[in-house]
C-alpha cells in the first residue's frame, strides 16, 4: 500500500526497479483491458470494473510489477518524451526542503480544495499552507513529510487557509506517524518527491462538469512533479489555459478537440500531449501518452 514509511516504499522501488521481462503478442492482448494498445496500471483499474477474476487480476498485476513501464504493441518503454525546460517556470531545485508546523484534520478525502475526487484511500493525505499552496500550483504534489517520529510520504488534496508557509495539515490517521498526537502542533520539514503511480503510467485528464465545446473546464492528474502551466495548440501556437485555485484550467475559446497540450512542472521540464478528446463526462478519467521524467 502506498500509506507507508520510507523504508517499506523503499524496498518496494527496489523491486520495482528489475529487469522488464517480455511477453508475445497473445499475452498483451489478452492484458490490454481497455483496449488503448498500452499495457499499463489503467487496465489494472479496468479489470477490477469489469469483475476479472482474481486469479487473473493477479497475474495482471503481477505482469505490471515485473514490468513497471507497460508496453505498447511495437515495443516495451517507459513512458517518458524527450523535454525541453522553461526556466522562467522554475519554482525551486529539485530535493529543496521545507519546514514548518505539523497540525492534523480530519478532512481531505472528500471535497479537499484541489478537487482531485475520488481520493485513494491508499494515501495519506495532506492540506497546505496558503502561500505555499499558490492557487494550485502545488495541488497533487507527493511530499516525504517528516517529524520526530518518522516520514511518510503524503499527497497534496486540500489547503490549509491560516497556515503560514511551510505548514501542513495531516490527516487524522497520518499525524501519529511522524509525532506523538497529544502535542498536536509539532514541527515539520518535507520536500517535493516524484508521485509514485507517475513511474508507470502517463499523465491524464479530467474534465469538470458542465464542460462543452463553448467552455471547457480541465484538470491535469498524475503528473510526476506539480504542474505550473497547461497550454493548448491553436493555430500553430500554443496558448496558456487560466488556472483556478480550485485546480482546473478553464478557458472558452478551445472548442471541440481533439487537443494537444503542453504540460509545465515547477522544474521548468515541458512535456507535449497529442490527441486528447473532449469529453463531456465529468466521472471519466482520460489517460494521456507521457510522462515527465525523474
Amino acid at each position: 500500500m502506498k500509506k507507508a514509511i520510507i523504508s517499506v516504499i523503499s524496498a518496494a522501488a527496489i523491486i520495482l526497479s528489475s529487469t522488464a521481462v517480455t511477453a508475445d503478442s497473445a499475452q498483451k492482448t489478452a492484458m490490454d483491458i481497455n483496449g488503448d494498445g498500452i499495457v499499463n496500471t489503467f487496465d489494472l483499474v479496468a479489470a477490477r470494473q469489469t469483475g476479472l477474476s482474481e486469479a487473473k487480476l493477479k497475474l495482471l498485476s503481477d505482469f505490471l510489477l515485473n514490468h513497471g513501464k507497460g508496453f505498447t504493441d511495437e515495443t516495451t518503454t517507459p513512458i517518458t518524451t524527450e523535454v525541453t525546460i522553461d526556466e522562467s517556470c522554475i519554482l525551486e531545485p529539485k530535493g529543496t526542503v521545507h519546514t514548518g508546523e505539523g497540525t492534523f484534520y480530519g478532512g481531505g478525502y472528500v471535497g479537499g480544495h484541489a478537487m482531485l475526487d475520488p481520493v485513494s484511500h491508499d494515501y495519506w493525505i495532506v492540506a497546505m499552507n496558503h502561500a505555499d499552496y499558490n492557487e494550485a500550483q502545488l495541488a497533487g504534489a507527493y511530499l516525504e513529510v517528516t517529524g520526530e517520529l518518522g516520514t511518510i510520504n503524503m499527497l497534496v488534496t486540500d489547503e490549509l487557509p491560516e497556515g503560514k508557509k511551510g505548514d501542513l495539515d495531516l490527516y487524522t490517521d497520518a499525524f501519529p506517524l511522524i509525532a506523538p498526537v497529544e502535542k498536536g502542533r509539532v514541527p515539520v520539514s518535507w520536500k517535493i518527491v516524484p508521485l509514485d503511480t507517475a513511474a508507470d503510467a502517463p499523465v491524464c485528464y479530467k474534465y469538470k462538469v458542465g464542460t462543452t465545446e463553448f467552455w471547457c473546464g480541465i484538470q491535469v492528474r498524475n503528473h510526476r512533479y506539480p504542474i505550473t502551466k497547461l497550454e493548448y495548440l491553436k493555430d500553430g501556437e500554443f496558448v496558456e489555459i487560466q488556472r483556478r485555485p480550485y485546480n482546473y484550467f478553464e478557458s472558452m475559446e478551445m472548442g471541440k478537440g481533439p487537443f494537444t497540450f503542453r504540460i509545465t512542472d515547477i522544474y521548468g521540464q515541458q512535456i507535449i500531449d497529442e490527441n486528447i478528446p473532449l469529453s463531456y463526462d465529468d466521472t471519466e478519467i482520460i489517460p494521456g501518452h507521457v510522462q515527465f521524467p525523474e
